[in-house]
């Protein structure tokens, strides 16, 4: 790599602009690294870069800043040293951690003069949306989905932010479905994670494994038989199943007997089950182990490992030996987290879902599309990425000019036999949504929940952080001054078991929250509902108050008609979506005279003094 030299067919002005403007990545992955080698190359000599990540050897074919030697460390360190290596006469800081954490706060986002995503999961990429917005810093949002991929420009009061949209939600399925009839092989990789979960990483009941008795498909006797046998049969107890591994010192082989042997033979007594489905067959441990017809498939080749179908047997004694490991990795910590990356933890998902669908006649999956299943990942492609970062840097010369006018979103997509065109902008810049609850003047949004259900903490983690993307919220209702919920710890815990209604959240209750992180202020109003059918949400999420009418049915009248675009400023969210896809937007925030001291009470803990961090975020097709 040669010296980064500034290309000579820009204008004078941006041409002497490069070399000071100070420019943020967020995301040292396939895109980050591409960025970062262009950012080198093009005379910028000021860069940080954020990133949480560590590299894995599945990296290496397309994160080319990285090599074996560098499996198990720091993305962002990594990439700074491999950089600097080729050319030593630019600065660039890189920080291992995440862009969310309270560190990289407003001022730490005003010091850029660009901000660059390259993320892969969308709770990230909002987070930095809401920075940006508060900073009024403008962001680049790019990223990749095979061979399509995309990038969008996003000014506060200028572009859409990258939650004006409402995005597709990830793909869920119900409990019964993953706990008693999988028929598909993602239900078994869904309940594969729910019980790593069980057994290593942090407690959470809507992730149990056990046979659910309240399928309403069980009703009757048989459903009813196989509820009164479940406090009779110790081998099936259903309760902490962490701490009945712990006393069983976590041996494979009753785990084993537990998971896919007892518990099949409880679910066998559910007999409506079965009345039009294949019942499952039982497998315990000396079976599974000793697995007739199984070839040996050369544990030791990469090939096999990753890319074929495991045995049974060999799924077995994987079971066991990533078991042992994450035992040990558990009695250093509180808790693990999952992680496609991690390869113990990949393994005993891969294995067990596995085994799981031999039992329930399930087509099995390599280890490979295991990790793309679960991680909701499809494979990147390096040439993708190149492509896409280098419109993510012509994009930055573009804005370092203030045209941004010519700013408009660009789309990366496969040659077809319709269309020969691969690069396709947009005419024009998108505006903002008027009714984003992010980026609107007065943001809004009405939440339909059972008052009489949901409990603080539920409210609190699934829609305010996992469907609004919040991190530290603050909840008052508004009109009595009730303090709901705090971000300081301690403050309201005594709430977290009430129901809503115990608290005077009714039906048209007004909450007044506050992210004094995200220096983000949202009104929700909220609205009484309770799920009539099986597969109905457990909540919804409109950013359109109208959609909340008693008298529509979902947004609209039976017969009536939608203008496209009074569809494209409807937002709604159910409560079964995920928070990671791959999408590309780019979001703006509204500006304050100093975004760090807001109105929340609690931005006195955040004005830290300068410290940096960011975040990956990666795209999805467009």
């Amino acid at each position: 790599m040669s010296p980064s030299t500034v290309p000579c067919v820009l204008t004078e002005k941006v041409r002497e602009i490069i070399p000071t403007s100070k420019i943020l990545v967020v995301g040292a992955g396939g895109i980050g690294c591409e960025i970062l080698k262009n950012l080198a190359l093009s005379g910028f000599a000021d860069i940080e870069i954020i990133d949480l990540d560590t590299i894995d050897v599945s990296n290496l074919n397309r994160q080319f800043l990285f090599r074996k030697e560098h499996v198990g460390k720091s993305k962002a360190m990594v990439a700074r040293e491999s950089v600097l290596s080729y050319n030593p006469n630019i600065s660039i800081k890189a920080y291992h951690d995440s862009v969310t954490t309270q560190e990289y706060g407003v001022n730490f986002f005003k010091r850029f003069k660009v901000v660059l995503n390259a993320l892969d999961n969308r709770a990230a990429r909002n987070h930095v949306n809401r920075m940006c917005l508060a900073a009024d810093v403008p962001l680049i949002e790019s990223g990749t989905a095979g061979y399509v991929g995309q990038v969008e420009f996003i000014k506060k009061g200028l572009t859409q932010c990258y939650e004006c949209q409402p995005k597709p939600p990830q793909k869920t399925f119900p409990g019964c479905t993953i706990r008693n009839t999988p028929s598909e092989p993602v239900h078994c990789i869904v309940w594969g994670k729910h019980l790593f979960n069980q057994l290593f990483g942090e407690d959470d009941p809507d992730q149990d494994v056990s046979p659910d008795t309240a399928d309403p498909e069980a009703a009757g006797s048989a459903g009813l038989n196989a509820a009164a046998s479940e406090t009779e049969t110790g081998n099936v107890q259903r309760t902490s199943t962490r701490q009945w591994a712990q006393q069983s010192n976590y041996d494979a082989a009753k785990l084993f007997n537990k998971f896919f042997k007892d518990d099949i033979e409880y679910l066998l007594t559910m007999e409506n089950l079965w009345k039009t489905r294949k019942p499952p067959k039982p497998l315990n441990w000396r079976e599974a182990a000793s697995h007739e017809g199984d070839a040996d498939n050369s544990i030791d080749s990469v090939r096999a490992t990753d890319m074929q179908v495991w045995p049974i047997s060999k799924c077995a004694q994987v079971f066991a030996s990533s078991i042992d490991i994450l035992k040990e990795a558990l009695s250093k910590k509180e808790f693990l987290v999952w992680d496609k990356d991690d390869k113990p933890a990949l393994d005993f998902v891969t294995a067990c879902a596995n085994i799981r669908g031999h039992i329930f006649s399930i087509p099995q999956k390599s280890r490979f599309d295991v990790k793309s299943i679960a991680g909701n990942i499809i494979p990147a492609i390096a040439t993708t990425n190149a492509m896409v970062a280098g419109l993510v840097v012509l994009m930055v010369f573009k804005v370092l000019a203030e045209d941004y006018e010519n700013c408009n979103s660009i789309y990366v997509r496969q040659k077809s036999i319709h269309s020969n065109v691969v690069i396709a902008p947009d005419y024009h810049l998108i505006k903002a949504n008027p009714k984003c609850y992010v980026c609107s003047p007065q943001p809004y949004v009405g939440v339909s929940v059972n008052v009489d259900v949901m409990t603080v903490k539920e409210f609190e983690t699934e829609i305010l952080k996992k469907t609004l993307n919040m991190i530290a919220p603050d909840a008052i209702l508004d009109g009595k001054g009730v303090f709901v919920i705090s971000s300081e710890e301690g403050e309201t815990e005594a709430n977290n078991d009430k129901k809503l209604s115990e608290l005077g959240i009714v039906d048209g209750s007004i909450l007044k929250v506050d992210d004094f992180l995200q220096n983000y202020n949202l009104t929700i109003g909220v609205n009484h509902y309770v799920a009539k059918e099986k597969d109905d949400p457990p909540y919804k999420v409109v950013a359109d108050v109208d959609d909340l009418k008693p008298s529509v049915e979902n947004g609209q009248q039976n017969g009536s008609t939608e203008s496209s675009e009074e569809k494209h400023s409807k937002m709604e969210v159910d409560g079964n979506a995920g928070d990671d896809d791959d999408d590309l937007e780019i979001v703006d925030k509204p500006d304050e005279d100093d975004p760090q001291e807001g109105t929340s009470s609690k931005r006195r803990k955040l004005n830290p003094p300068e410290d940096e961090d960011d975040d990956l975020i990666m795209l999805d097709d467009p």
